[in-house]
């Protein structure tokens, strides 16, 4: 945050730019200079009017040459009317690199600054128009990687986090107000509750708990599960990448050890975000190439959430596997039998001795297609079964809002320490007030500058 925060006109490309694919590409100006900067750029034929929330149709001229860069539609909102709560202009124009990055040029020439990253967000949370929990829930909603991720942030951006966080402050600030209000007038006032004071603090305590207990599954929604796949050489890891992503993301061969490095696909499985790793065959080896994505492969499977390890149907459980086993023992593991399609007919009950626990195993022939369905509900059983899945949450807090809740419980739990030790009132004001300030900080009514600047800092430019 500068000490010009409010006093500048700030300026950002607010659309992705790819070119020769964007149809439109959004320049937009926030601040009291913003219609000016415009009226100068901006020449609207006919008789048009410039009001509020009205879309005008024209040209960005270069206000000395009178060079035209664009024709363009202008979007004017003017304050409060927008979201900042300042004026903002938008000017909308033909995609690609080159007419959107001379508009935005062309606006810093005419006196405006180029926006940090979430300055657009932040001059609406510093206006009041947003609270800190709604200013988080855009940029996870503008980073959703799945339709539940997109919900999950669109409740937050209703208040739907915010709510619960304020009455539970308020609660704590209505405890604060009796506490303090017998220390100040002891004579006047009848004693204390010290029993409600404790059935409300608990009460907050565990409301509090509730919502702090949806940190570690919203931030699988957020970020996804990890899925490493690992094998022996040839048992079909990157064939299993292909078809489950539907994709030639890796290459296929007959040949061992073609996988030299760790490949990675994106995926959406029941909701939720998975990066799979495909990675090379784990073998001893000569090849200093073979041995380095070896290593790698290695790396990625002690750090996936889960980890799938293939073996072949005709070749069956060798002692290679039960080395492999051994390094990834540690993470929730599915056995993936492949290539059952070469041993249709067989018993693999009788053909394959699985001498160590799985979580789950499935029976593949991945490249007819077959088994893929199944390994997903593996996937979601043995994420379930860890703990890991984000099923039924309405709302669910960030890693930021987890540390400040976490701060705020311990808190409270201080002061039902102090009220069970009998200490002064005033020790119990200080855990109090302590509680407060935590909540508070998550919603935004009591937040540092260095907060807020590590917060906006993860926004993108022209958001």
């Amino acid at each position: 945050m500068t000490d010009d925060t409010f006093d500048s006109t700030i300026v950002a490309i607010a659309t992705a730019i790819v070119p020769q694919q964007g149809s439109v590409g959004i320049v937009r100006l926030s601040g009291s200079r913003a219609e000016a900067i415009a009226r100068r750029m901006f020449s609207a034929p006919g008789k048009q009017v410039w009001e509020s929330h009205r879309i005008l149709y024209g040209y960005i001229k270069h206000p000395t040459t009178g060079v035209v860069i664009d024709e363009s539609l202008l979007l004017v909102m003017k304050a409060p009317r927008s979201y900042t709560r300042e004026d903002v202009v938008e000017f909308h124009c033909h995609g690609g690199a080159i007419a959107v990055q001379q508009t935005l040029n062309l606006c810093l020439e005419q006196g405006a600054r180029l926006a940090q990253p979430g300055e657009f967000t932040l001059r609406a949370f510093l206006h009041g128009r947003i609270d800190l929990t709604q200013a988080e829930s855009i940029n996870d909603l503008v980073g959703a990687r799945s339709p539940q991720a997109a919900e999950m942030a669109i409740a937050g951006l209703q208040g739907k986090l915010a709510q619960p966080l304020r009455q539970l402050r308020q609660k704590c600030v209505d405890i604060l107000a009796e506490i303090e209000a017998r220390i100040d007038f002891e004579d006047d006032l009848p004693p204390l509750d010290t029993n409600w004071v404790k059935i409300e603090i608990d009460r907050i305590a565990t409301d509090a708990q509730h919502i702090l207990d949806t940190a570690d599954r919203g931030e699988l929604l957020r970020a996804g599960l990890k899925v490493a796949i690992v094998g022996r050489p040839n048992v079909g890891k990157s064939s299993l990448l292909n078809a489950w992503s539907r994709s030639d993301r890796a290459i296929v061969t007959d040949l061992p050890g073609t996988t030299r490095d760790v490949v990675d696909s994106q995926l959406v499985v029941g909701g939720i975000p998975i990066q799979v790793l495909d990675t090379a065959g784990i073998r001893e080896t000569e090849d200093k190439v073979e041995k380095i994505g070896v290593e790698r492969s290695r790396r990625a499977a002690q750090a996936a959430d889960i980890v799938l390890l293939v073996i072949d149907a005709q070749a069956g459980w060798l002692p290679e596997d039960r080395a492999i086993f051994d390094l990834i023992c540690d993470r929730p593991t599915i056995l993936v039998i492949n290539k059952v399609d070469l041993v249709d007919g067989i018993d693999l009950s009788d053909r394959i001795s699985i001498p160590v626990p799985f979580s789950q195993i499935v029976h593949a022939a991945v490249a007819l297609d077959r088994g893929i369905d199944l390994l997903e509900s593996a996937i979601l059983t043995c994420a379930r079964s860890s703990n890991l899945t984000a099923s039924n949450l309405d709302i669910a807090i960030n890693q930021r809002q987890k540390a400040c809740l976490l701060k705020a419980v311990q808190s409270l739990h201080k002061v039902m320490e102090a009220v069970a030790d009998r200490l002064p009132l005033d020790f119990w004001t200080i855990d109090l007030r302590a509680a407060i300030a935590a909540i508070g900080e998550i919603t935004g009514e009591e937040v540092t500058e260095s907060v807020l600047d590590r917060i906006f800092s993860r926004f993108c430019i022209g958001k």
